[in-house]
């Protein structure tokens, strides 16, 4: 199509399912500190006044979890003990045990195999110096703008639930115009929609999306009105379910696997890492505008059933296929010890999207 319109969502750190997330990400990064060879598969519900951890986890740190749970809610803001979901009044409930010795089995081989069957996929575009498509970067920086706004005291009036949404106009497949921003933003009560609308058509909008921002843009805010009652006081969340927010916005496919929760021997999440960090380098080389990588595992197996590498007609597919199997190995092994997986580091992706962000092994 020689014009279309595209449109990617984003969430704001407040929102359930991103706290479950979070959660669970700093419980990884808590195992990971103590024991870098820890297993984990940590799933996270919360609602109202209870948080349930979930899953399976072997390692020879001894973290706090409920210390761990607690710290990440007040971190996120939910802090008012007149709510049903306040980090010091939530009951946190554990069910975690060890990870399955059939599935260790196959993990701790000889030759590292996957911790699970399955399918991961990586992008890169060349239609922003961060290589990620611009409806979900720009979605990304009004939800984390709002975050900002609200931690610094800028706007004291918001509160940590929020939604965001842009729609980018494409012309000969390039991003020409934003034409539509949709923000939800929770907020204290006697707070008017004016009041809210005002803050994000003068000062939220013009700010965090710079050049992109133009007063031909349909502006939604709140479109209910009042948004009053937010988070998991108001609503159940539960890890994994935002993975288009956490990956490239609907512009690429996705192979189903979420990320927060799992240790890097989970192919669903570091595998899609590196099928990212190869995207980059096809474009990055020159071999195409956009490349998608896509890769396949069956598990206790160390070598990837296929590889497949697309190009969208902007390159040389064939020169790139080539190029991605000389130069990449794609055993697990070999993932976490090239990008360093071993790390404490998942908490730094668990918001605004696993990718497009500098200071992470596989945006080098």
């Amino acid at each position: 199509m020689s014009m279309y319109e595209f449109t990617s969502e984003s969430i704001c750190e407040g929102p359930p399912d991103k706290v479950c997330d979070a959660i669970a990400d700093g419980i990884l990064d808590a195992c990971l500190a103590g024991d870098k060879r820890s297993r984990v598969a940590c799933e996270v519900l919360c609602k109202d006044g209870q948080v349930v951890l979930a899953g399976e986890i072997t390692t020879a740190a001894d973290p706090d979890y409920e210390k761990i749970t607690r710290e990440t809610i007040t971190r996120i803001g939910y802090t008012d003990a007149s709510e049903p979901f306040s980090a010091e009044s939530v009951a946190v409930r554990s069910l975690l045990s060890r990870q399955s010795g059939e599935i260790a089995q196959g993990v701790n081989a000889a030759e590292q195999g996957a911790g699970d069957q399955g399918i991961m996929f990586g992008y890169a575009t060349d239609e922003t110096p961060e290589m990620m498509p611009l409806p979900i970067l720009l979605a990304h920086r009004l939800a984390e703008g709002m975050a900002e706004d609200r931690k610094s005291g800028r706007e004291p009036w918001l509160r940590p639930d929020g939604k965001t949404q842009v729609t980018v106009r494409y012309e000969n497949g390039r991003p020409e115009a934003v034409t539509t921003v949709l923000v939800s933003a929770q907020h204290r009560a006697g707070m008017s929609r004016d009041g809210i609308q005002a803050y994000v058509a003068e000062r939220l909008g013009p700010r965090v999306l710079n050049s992109w921002w133009n007063e031909k843009i349909s502006l939604f805010v709140n479109p209910t009105g009042s948004f009053v009652l937010g988070g998991p006081s108001a609503d159940c969340g539960v890890t994994g379910r935002k993975i288009i927010c956490d990956t490239y916005g609907g512009a690429a496919r996705h192979g189903g696997g979420a990320f927060s929760g799992k240790d890097p021997s989970k192919v669903d999440r570091s595998a899609a890492y590196f099928c990212r960090f190869i995207a980059r380098q096809v474009v990055k080389q020159g071999l195409a505008r956009k490349a998608e990588i896509q890769v396949s595992y069956a598990i206790g197996e160390a070598k990837p059933l296929s590889v497949f590498v697309e190009t969208f007609g902007t390159g040389d597919n064939a020169a790139a296929t080539a190029f991605v199997g000389k130069n990449f190995d794609f055993r697990p092994a070999a993932i976490i010890e090239r990008l360093d997986l071993l790390r404490p580091i998942y908490g730094r992706t668990t918001n605004y999207g696993h990718f497009g962000k500098p200071g992470l092994p596989w945006e080098a």
